[in-house]
């Protein structure tokens, strides 16, 4: 952070619009001002907003110095905790943008991986412009409008945002270890140069730090003007919706059930569920009813072969996906009732058409699907699910692919939106936190909406116990959530490590997997916990190398 975050902001700010060069607006698509006028009025704090946003989802180097193309930011965090966790699932081998090493757990385990240099600087780059409009803001130098005090709900929601990715990954689980006395990530309250940081500080203290922020966010909205109306550009501005949302993410990461389950509450008031038609839609735009967060990406900084779609939607028309399609594990899609309609989305009869799948069984001389009994309806199987999906000639298809995530333009390389934030998750985040306070009627009541609109035959009678409730409150996790990020979170949480043998067998190969196949729990590996930065550590004169995890 030392050595780079002193030079983030003048990289965001120094060059105003006017002048600057027709070539660094080509690379450097955000809403650029002077340093001397981004806090002058509340026009250019929005300016300054909006490249917050907008750097989200851009490629790393036009965030930062010393970013990097293979990398879009959380086009590549937010399906990262599928990926690690075994959810995600790689049937064939392939490594583009690094995804494969980072499923064996060679990325976040290295302190000179890309990925843990890039996740650090890109949430410090937000907090740093928080801190800007914070302090410019709080100076008490402009005219207080609700407009004003939306720009500061925004700014805190953001440094809360960052604070708590940061010491989720980089810290030890909450509920896992002791936060009083477990390190967690420096904090940073300068917008001024040199930038310094404190050295790092508790996850206790960490957790202090977003719980107050959250707080401010939520009273500077309320005194705040509504989020626009509009498509799904509006659901790029946060809101107070946002705010609860990740009050409720916070407070059930460490134990504050009571907490967690009101504030999913009111995150949720105003984002229906999805109908059973818009669920299987793909995922790929914010104006979905649920959504109450996300990134709308637009044409003009799209990412192509960096997104999210790219490495983990299979209509995706890029190598990563046409050579390795991905796939759920199985013992989660064989689980699925043939009254819930989210098992549509996955094809576990699908025929194994890739010669080079990892399993071995690729190609129809390989076929072990009885239901093809001759090389024609093996072939024409794979004709119809083209077909169906708009896959292009070159895509594989593979048993238990999925197709939940589907683009808006199938066989494309077309942007879509990242969705952050959707109010199914408010009503498990609710259902867990009453489930923990031992109120198992409340945890049945809380997950009902969302369980009977996914599943008609549903019923809360077929659990009599907290811990038969809580396997299939974990079943609801991760088949609602699939593939939106969750399982890193989870895991820890639920202190669960990773067996791809276990129960059958998830479908994952062994020999692709290697170490990643078996992981013990987090509580008892500290390979959870990501690396710091090697960087960070030779440049930060408050850290040493006695602070790597």
């Amino acid at each position: 952070m030392y050595s780079k975050i002193k030079y983030i902001l003048l990289m965001f700010l120094a060059i105003s619009i006017t002048s600057c060069e027709e070539e660094f607006l080509d690379r450097t698509p955000t809403d650029a001002i002077s340093a001397s006028d981004a806090l002058a009025s509340q026009e250019n704090m929005q300016l300054v907003l909006n490249g917050v946003h907008r750097g989200l989802y851009s490629q790393s180097q036009t965030v930062f110095p010393g970013g990097n193309s293979a990398r879009a930011n959380n086009h590549y965090w937010i399906p990262l905790g599928d990926n690690i966790t075994g959810g995600l699932i790689h049937s064939a081998n392939a490594n583009n943008l690094s995804w494969r090493s980072a499923m064996q757990w060679n990325e976040h385990t290295q302190p000179t991986s890309l990925t843990v240099e890039l996740l650090w600087y890109h949430r410090y780059n937000i907090i740093l412009h928080a801190n800007l409009l914070i302090n410019g803001i709080t100076s008490g130098e402009l005219t207080e409008t609700p407009e004003l005090n939306s720009i500061l709900g925004q700014a805190y929601t953001y440094r809360a945002y960052a604070y708590l990715s940061l010491v989720q990954h980089f810290g030890r689980g909450y509920l896992i270890g002791d936060p009083a006395t477990d390190p967690g990530v420096p904090l940073l309250f300068s917008s001024e140069s040199p930038f310094t940081s404190q050295p790092r500080s508790t996850v206790e203290e960490i957790y202090t730090q977003i719980g107050l922020d959250l707080n401010d966010a939520i009273t500077a909205f309320e005194n705040g003007a509504p989020r626009p109306s509009g498509g799904a550009e509006a659901k790029s501005q946060l809101n107070i919706n946002v705010a609860y949302g990740l009050k409720a993410r916070w407070a059930l990461s460490k134990g504050d059930w009571q907490t967690a389950a009101d504030a999913a509450v009111k995150a949720r008031e105003g984002y229906p569920l999805l109908s059973e038609s818009d669920w299987k839609a793909g995922f790929y735009t914010n104006d979905l009813s649920e959504v109450i967060w996300g990134s709308h990406v637009i044409q003009a900084e799209t990412t192509f072969f960096r997104s999210y779609f790219y490495l983990a939607s299979n209509t995706f028309n890029g190598s990563q996906i046409r050579n390795n399609p991905k796939i759920a594990d199985r013992r989660l899609v064989d689980a699925i009732p043939d009254t819930d309609y989210r098992g549509d989305v996955f094809l576990p009869d699908a025929p194994n058409s890739n010669t080079s799948a990892a399993n071995g069984n690729g190609g129809w001389a390989n076929n072990t699907n009885p239901l093809y009994t001759t090389e024609d309806e093996f072939d024409a199987a794979i004709a119809e699910i083209k077909s169906e999906y708009g896959l292009v000639s070159g895509h594989n298809t593979h048993p238990y692919m999925h197709f939940k995530l589907k683009q808006a333009n199938p066989g494309t390389i077309d942007p879509d939106d990242i969705i952050y934030m959707r109010s199914s998750e408010m009503y498990l985040i609710e259902a867990e936190a009453k489930l923990m306070m031992d109120d198992l009627d409340g945890a049945k009541e809380a997950l009902r909406p969302l369980a009977e609109a996914r599943d008609s035959a549903w019923n809360a009678d077929d659990f009599t116990t907290e811990e038969d409730f809580f396997e299939h409150l974990k079943f609801q996790w991760r088949l609602e959530m699939w593939g939106e990020g969750f399982g890193y979170t989870n895991h820890i949480r639920w202190d669960e490590g990773i067996n791809h043998a276990a129960d059958g067998g998830s479908g994952a190969s062994e020999v692709l997997y290697q170490n990643a196949y078996q992981v013990e729990k987090p509580s008892l590996n500290d390979d959870w916990i990501f690396k710091i930065p090697l960087a960070e550590i030779n440049a930060n004169p408050n850290l040493s190398t006695s602070d790597q995890n």
